[in-house]
């Protein structure tokens, strides 16, 4: 449903996104990480067709057309990072504007804004609204059509746990429609819990693409046993320990046994037959923001 073909974005000198493929296919919600200025903006943008690429393409839809084609860009709706609206006019009048300008019925207006918990604010000016709220907003103007992809630039900036909530609750109708979604995010957990894979660009570069499985086997090889013995800092212990899982080591009074869960039992028997005597055992499994900063740290 969209497909990004060896594209790369510059802007004079400066390489926004280089060489980046990905496919992603229909009824997928796949989340975009990275640090700030890693091409995470730039992308989405050229997948809605606001940016030409500087070389290779990226195309949208069933027949692969190029995202700079208006019958492509009619397939999607759009969320951009920093959402801005007149603010004179109301809530409701904003979501009324969009609602006709992307021909959804009239009833969607009401559906829209019920979602985004903007009942209570709707007859009120945009300029009274806080920052969450015009987030809100622009999730409901994002919302009105039924298209069939979904794009969302940074879409839990500034929300509230109401907005958060509604958020949530948009990502899994839009999965259980069949539909497609991509966004960007800085909060790890919601990229964790809401996508089917998750994409990491660091300096402009596609550097890892997890799916459940593949994340699950990643964060299990970075856990962590720590265990606690009446022979802290023995050499021969270690060496023992090492036999079933070489990158154990001494850190302070404990021993660090990395490594995933089916390295632990060996261990401990190791520690035990050793002759020592385990006073206290914790085990740390590995998240997702230690693998990302790992990525992270790895391209810069």
């Amino acid at each position: 449903m969209i497909r990004f073909d060896r594209f790369s974005k510059r802007f004079g000198n400066v390489v926004a996104v280089d060489d980046l493929s990905l496919d992603v296919p229909a009824g997928e919600v796949i989340a975009l990480l990275g640090p700030n200025g890693s091409g995470k903006t730039t992308s989405v943008k050229a997948a809605v067709g606001l940016l030409v690429p500087t070389a290779g393409e990226v195309r949208l839809g069933p027949d692969g057309a190029a995202a700079t084609n208006p019958v492509a860009r009619r397939l999607c709706s759009f969320l951009p990072q920093r959402v801005v609206f007149p603010e004179s006019l109301t809530g409701r009048e904003v979501v009324e504007f969009f609602r006709e300008l992307r021909g959804a019925p009239p009833a969607r207006t009401g559906e829209v804004l019920r979602f985004a918990s903007l009942n209570g604010a709707a007859g009120r000016p945009v300029h009274t609204y806080s920052g969450g709220m015009v987030q809100r907003l622009g999730l409901a103007v994002a919302t009105l059509p039924d298209a069939p992809l979904l794009l969302l630039d940074e879409p839990t900036a500034a929300l509230d746990p109401d907005g958060l909530a509604a958020f949530y609750t948009l990502i899994h109708e839009r999965r259980r429609e069949g539909k497609t979604v991509l966004f960007t995010s800085h909060q790890l957990g919601d990229a964790e819990h809401l996508a089917d894979r998750i994409a990491i660009v660091v300096e402009g570069r596609l550097v890892a693409v997890f799916g459940e499985r593949e994340l699950a086997r990643h964060l299990a090889d970075r856990g962590t046993m720590l265990v606690g013995t009446d022979r802290a800092g023995d050499a021969a212990l270690l060496a023992r320990v090492r036999g079933v899982a070489p990158g154990a080591a001494w850190i302070g009074q404990e021993l660090l046994v990395p490594g995933p869960p089916e390295v632990r039992p060996p261990a401990l028997e190791a520690v035990r037959s050793a002759g020592a005597t385990v006073t206290r055992l914790t085990v740390q499994e590995a998240r997702l923001d230690t693998l990302y900063r790992e990525l992270v740290k790895e391209r810069t």
